[in-house]
């Protein structure tokens, strides 16, 4: 299901956003529920109105592809050439605290994720000299050298491969919005994002099938865990990768999540702050919980709401990332006591009891995401439960098309 309004994405209030303190970590209720019987007010878009509901189901006009609605700019913005030899960047302020990774792709648009990941992890890319990691932090006046670079090459011979075809036609069966910039899949769980130690099928890899006649391919913009299902955004031209990258780094993006947890937090809407480092052992890695000032640590932010409860052995809860550190929703639950269910990782409770007919795997769901389009208005795309988290709501009587008041927790 999509959404698209011609109106920007709203701000909230200094004072709505201010709400939301009283709920640090796991004390205080933060007030921005709001009662579903509220009247939509004048001017009121159905995405504010209180009683908006994520399983609303009602057929809705399709939007125009932006290139037939606005054919005045279809031209994109030149990026900049990729290097033929070394170079050295200095990071300026607008770039400082930008990741390492966002900083390539905001320089280099063109560039694959896998690209980057393979500079940085052989240690060709440098910062005032030393190794760094994707995920490391630039500060203004950093020197980041940049190795020669190129675009990976474009298929050629024509016509698609019956594997190649077979690729396109899963990709084609995810697609949940598309116009002439942007795409949102519906990714399954499962399926990784990007490759890595022994993973040859990822999404990264199978947008090579997409490559234009000028050897362009689609460019994620984002990532999800890979047992996490639901909305990734993917960038079809160099324009829409570097204003979509742009928005994320300025958080202009609202990403909500779905949730089935052990336990029903108290108070039932709360806000979650701490700071998360990785910790590396010799078979895997997690965030942990970490004190502000230790290295590797970043703040981050959460939002979350109960949206109904079984009894109390497990509830259904909403989630607002404010900020986007890896695994921050699993590791937030984890850490006020309400682990998400079939997390490998994080599902730390002892003799706890899977209930009879839920399948243990990771119920996460990228449930909706809103973001403006690079060429003008929002994009607003919801996708739905995947087959084990149908099937768990099925069997626990949940309701998915409850009033969500994650809706109007704070944006900061």
């Amino acid at each position: 299901m999509s959404r698209r309004f011609r109106k920007p994405l709203e701000k909230k209030s200094v004072r709505d956003a201010k709400k939301g303190e009283r709920g640090e970590k796991r004390g205080g209720k933060p007030t921005f529920a709001k009662k579903p019987s509220e009247k939509r007010g004048p001017g009121q878009r159905a995405f504010d109105r209180p009683d908006a509901r994520f399983g609303d189901q009602k057929p809705r006009r399709p939007a125009k592809a932006l290139h037939e609605a606005l054919p005045e700019v279809r031209e994109e913005k030149v990026s900049a050439p990729l290097p033929t030899k070394v170079q050295t960047v200095v990071v300026t302020a607008d770039e400082n605290n930008m990741r390492v990774d966002r900083f390539l792709e905001a320089h280099f648009p063109g560039l694959s994720f896998s690209h980057i990941q393979r500079i940085v992890r052989k240690g060709e890319l440098r910062v005032n000299g030393k190794r760094a990691d994707s995920k490391d932090r630039l500060n203004e006046g950093d020197n980041v050298r940049i190795p020669p670079l190129k675009l990976d090459a474009p298929k050629t011979g024509g016509n698609l491969s019956e594997a190649g075809s077979k690729v396109l036609d899963e990709l084609r069966k995810m697609v949940l919005f598309e116009d002439a910039d942007v795409m949102v899949l519906n990714k399954p769980a499962g399926l990784a994002v990007q490759g890595g130690s022994g993973l040859t099928r990822h999404v990264d890899g199978m947008l090579e099938v997409m490559r234009d006649a000028k050897g362009q391919r689609p460019r994620l913009v984002h990532r999800l865990d890979r047992e996490t299902s639901g909305c990734l955004l993917i960038a079809k031209t160099r324009f829409a990768a570097s204003t979509l990258t742009g928005s994320f780094r300025h958080r202009s993006a609202r990403k909500i999540y779905w949730a089935l947890v052990a336990g029903v937090p108290k108070p039932k809407q709360g806000r979650i702050s701490t700071y998360l480092a990785k910790e590396e052992n010799e078979e895997d890695s997690i965030m942990r919980i970490a004190a502000h000032g230790d290295e590797g640590a970043a703040h981050a932010v959460t939002y979350y709401a109960v949206v109904e409860a079984s009894a109390q052995k497990l509830a259904w809860v909403s989630l607002k990332p404010v900020t986007g550190r890896t695994h921050q929703l699993r590791a937030h639950m984890a850490h006020i006591g309400h682990a998400i269910v079939g997390d490998p990782k994080y599902f730390n409770k002892e003799n706890w009891q899977l209930p009879g007919g839920l399948q243990n795997r990771l119920h996460l769901l990228a449930r909706r995401i809103v973001i403006p389009h690079p060429r003008g208005g929002v994009i607003d795309v919801t996708a739905p439960l995947p087959p084990h988290m149908l099937q768990s709501w099925n069997l626990l009587g949940l309701e998915a098309d409850r009033f969500d008041p994650i809706e109007n927790a704070p944006e900061e």
